[in-house]
């Protein structure tokens, strides 16, 4: 048996259902969620996310708050202005250019202010049920050390990887 299937094999040993550590009700709230988790643990996360979504589950109400009151909210999570401009931002995108919806294409995803491949994979994945591989820096130290990946580039990790 080789080193991939080994690997395989217990991964699906010792997670054979995965699920998102992410709560959300909808593809906007998951999309809100996974840009407030990056350099954030998700329990901080799951913390802030009901009150934020108390004032704003949807675009069009999300982008009607204010920075400051978007970055009062999450502000346990880190890097809260940056977050809170993106997430206004992309908000406001969503609105104008995909009629209030969250695309289900990396391309698209990929335009919003504040989405990486990271993040467009795990919505993809997790809100449209389109097979995915998000590749975080956990991923990638473990794709280094097993031998799977020699490469830096996320796209091209997550690449080797599937």
């Amino acid at each position: 048996m080789g080193r991939i299937q080994i690997l395989t094999n217990l991964l699906d040993q010792w997670i054979p259902n995965p699920q998102p550590s992410l709560s959300f009700t909808s593809p906007y709230t998951l999309l809100i969620a996974t840009v407030l988790s990056a350099r954030c643990r998700d329990k901080t996360v799951e913390q802030v996310t009901p009150l934020l979504f108390q004032y704003a589950s949807t675009p069009t109400q999300m982008a009607a708050l204010s920075e400051e009151e978007i970055s009062q909210i999450i502000h346990p999570c880190g890097y809260f202005r940056t977050k809170a401009k993106a997430i206004k931002a992309l908000s406001k995108m969503l609105c104008e250019r995909f009629n209030g919806d969250v695309p289900a294409s990396f391309e698209e995803l990929e335009t919003l202010p504040g989405v990486g491949h990271k993040t467009a994979s795990v919505v993809l994945g997790h809100a449209f049920g389109i097979p995915t591989f998000p590749v975080d820096t956990h991923v990638q130290r473990l794709a280094f050390k097993w031998g799977l990946s020699k490469k830096h580039d996320v796209k091209h990790i997550e690449q080797d990887l599937k």
